[in-house]
């Protein structure tokens, strides 16, 4: 068996894309194809693996997994890629739509720049009291297409992301499903600074577009910042997150913007 394959980035958070319109395994294989491809020492490496499909709803649709093989609703930065992908590709034009398990998403792609409209925000949550650790943390949360937690931080650099992340991430006020988890900063008006947690990945991520935009919404929400904020991800990058003045409510137009990378593509083979 041999797979062709494209692996892009988007602020760091890296993908292997793979054209799966005629279908090139079977479904029951994914899960395992998954884990064995990501895995950095021994085969390609990445976030996750987004296999490109037919669609009757949007222009294309997506079977999007972690890194782990579980199944992921949204991806900001994979959502960018893969519609990179798609125009590159010639599958779409660009400006497309993209099926995901979060909804029907928007995509305008200007050479490497890509922006896309993420579906509404819902289940927003304020304050929630967790006990970790011997430390109280009052964290904010919202479904950016996955479920974000915030912990509001005066310096993130100071944050380990990994072990309180890992604490949050499946602690019981987030079950059963668990959560993201996103360390903020605000460096200015229209400005953070994020680092994230990432469900299925279990560890700290150079760059989460989802993250982001949670960050951005939930900021606003407590007169932090206003639209647009410039949102520096742990790559050293910056990704653009554009809504309406939230004040304290909730938004349903929500955009992402930031550059997107073809690193390499190749041929799979099975061993």
């Amino acid at each position: 068996m041999t797979i062709q394959f494209t692996k892009m980035s988007g602020h760091g958070n890296d993908f292997i894309i793979i054209d799966n319109r005629v279908p090139v395994m079977e479904d029951s294989k994914k899960v395992d194809f998954v884990k064995r491809v990501c895995d950095r020492k021994m085969s390609i490496g990445a976030d996750g693996v987004i296999f490109v499909e037919n669609s009757d709803k949007a222009d294309i649709k997506w079977d999007f997994y972690n890194d782990d093989g579980s199944s992921a609703e949204m991806c900001g930065n994979g959502g960018r890629c893969v519609a990179r992908y798609a125009v590159e590709k010639g599958i779409a034009s660009a400006e497309l739509t993209l099926e995901t398990l979060a909804g029907v998403i928007g995509a305008k792609v200007d050479g490497a720049n890509v922006r896309v409209k993420l579906t509404a925000p819902e289940n927003l949550r304020k304050d929630i009291a967790v006990d970790l650790n011997g430390a109280h943390y009052q964290i904010d949360s919202l479904n950016t297409g996955v479920p974000h937690a915030i912990i509001y931080s005066e310096n993130v650099e100071e944050n380990n992301v990994k072990e309180v992340g890992n604490g949050v991430r499946f602690h019981d006020a987030f079950a059963p499903s668990g959560t993201n988890v996103n360390f903020v900063e605000k460096v200015g008006d229209h400005a953070l600074k994020v680092r994230t947690y990432e469900r299925g990945v279990e560890d700290e991520t150079l760059a989460c577009g989802t993250g982001c935009v949670a960050s951005a919404l939930l900021s606003s929400y407590k007169n932090l910042v206003q639209p647009p904020v410039e949102v520096e991800t742990r790559g050293g990058e910056i990704l653009k997150v554009d809504f309406e003045s939230a004040n304290g409510a909730e938004v349903t137009d929500v955009y992402l913007e930031g550059l997107t990378r073809i690193a390499f593509e190749g041929t799979l083979k099975e061993y």
